[in-house]
């Protein structure tokens, strides 16, 4: 079980956030979904990271929300800010800091956040050169999205996970997860430098039942849909269902087979592209040696996986089983990559998940 989050009471939250492409304008939303009374912000900032809780000297920008620099926000709702002029570069840390003067109850948070967040003292620091003497916690308060104003050419992929998407493992700020790294070789490629990926990847997701946050068909409207200029998704999800669900004696609604998860991956590739997007299906890695594994849901986990490879249902497939198998029994993880649990990569892992995936995905056909 996660520990609560530190309460938030007259204090600043100053949170590190990593982009992909860059721009010269930027906007922020915010999100009270999981609240259940309204937030109040007094104050919200967006500048450039230099270290720790310093931003780069020049770089600070309040935010306004419908022109308000102080605003509320109602229970299950979020809020988009205004866009303030930042040049922002390819592939930089950004640093948003909210002021919350009230009590924040049942605050909305990512819990593996994997950045370090500083939370002052008493007082509103947003605009301060640094925090002094904070607290610190690896997750995220409330920031749903930052969007950097594109060009037209410019295109989004979405990565839709659990915690394997989410970075689970990986070293904390160094963006190891392997959406990040997968960022990197975007970037560094001429082709393809001006598409963006977004992680929504959330740590303990499943396909069909709510646990760490909604399940994936619940959410997917949110997370998926709702991003702008979404053209590609990736999809990775279904071994927390097998881990908990394919059990033996295994009970609804938790209970599940392989059938159920191909159904819900249907499920994702229409509703995805009833809108123009073009789903690319991952494999599920392996996880023989995890706590959660059995022989029967070793057989669901490869079940789905020749599902994914051969029906041609999904636009194009990233084999991210072969990628870190371990070649001498494929129904594990590969040792040098194996962290811990038999389940997360380490980053070298998610490096080989991100080299697993082909670029030319990515070409748009006209």
């Amino acid at each position: 079980m996660f520990p609560p989050p530190p309460t938030i009471q007259n204090q600043t939250v100053r949170m590190i956030v990593h982009t992909s492409i860059g721009g010269r304008r930027v906007r922020v939303q915010l999100s009270n979904a999981f609240g259940t009374s309204a937030l109040q912000v007094g104050a919200a900032h967006v500048a450039l990271h230099d270290k720790d809780s310093t931003i780069v000297p020049g770089s600070d920008r309040p935010l306004t929300f419908s022109g308000k620099s102080s605003f509320t926000i109602p229970p299950a709702a979020e809020v988009l800010s205004d866009p303030v002029d930042l040049t922002v570069p390819q592939l930089c840390d950004l640093v948003i800091s909210l002021y919350i003067p009230g009590e924040a109850t049942s605050p909305t948070i990512h819990l593996t956040g994997l950045h370090t967040t500083y939370i002052s003292e008493a007082g509103d620091f947003t605009g301060a050169a640094s925090i002094a003497g904070p607290k610190s916690v690896q997750l995220w308060y409330w920031i749903s999205a930052v969007d950097v104003e594109a060009p037209q050419s410019a295109g989004l992929i979405v990565a839709f996970g659990d915690s394997i998407t989410d970075g689970a493992t990986s070293t904390p700020d160094t963006n190891r997860s392997w959406p990040s790294q997968l960022a990197e070789r975007l970037a560094a490629n001429k082709t393809t430098a001006n598409l963006a990926i977004v992680n929504e990847g959330i740590s303990g997701n499943r396909l069909l039942n709510d646990g760490a946050g909604v399940s994936a068909l619940a959410r997917f409207d949110r997370d998926v849909l709702s991003q702008p200029g979404a053209k590609w998704l990736i999809v990775l999800e279904g071994i927390n269902d097998i881990g908990i669900g394919g059990r033996p004696g295994a009970q609804p609604p938790d209970a599940v087979t392989a059938d159920d998860l191909i159904a819900a991956h249907k499920q994702i590739i229409a509703r995805a592209h009833l809108h123009g997007i073009k789903v690319i299906g991952a494999t599920l890695t392996p996880y023989v040696g995890a706590s959660y594994a059995t022989d029967q849901g070793e057989q669901m986990r490869e079940a789905v996986n020749n599902w994914i490879r051969t029906s041609h249902a999904y636009d194009a497939v990233i084999d991210f089983d072969v990628a870190v198998q371990d070649p001498a029994n494929p129904k594990q993880m590969r040792p040098a990559f194996n962290i811990r649990d038999h389940l997360h990569p380490n980053d070298d892992g998610y490096k080989a998940m991100a080299a697993a995936v082909d670029l030319s995905l990515f070409k748009e056909k006209h």
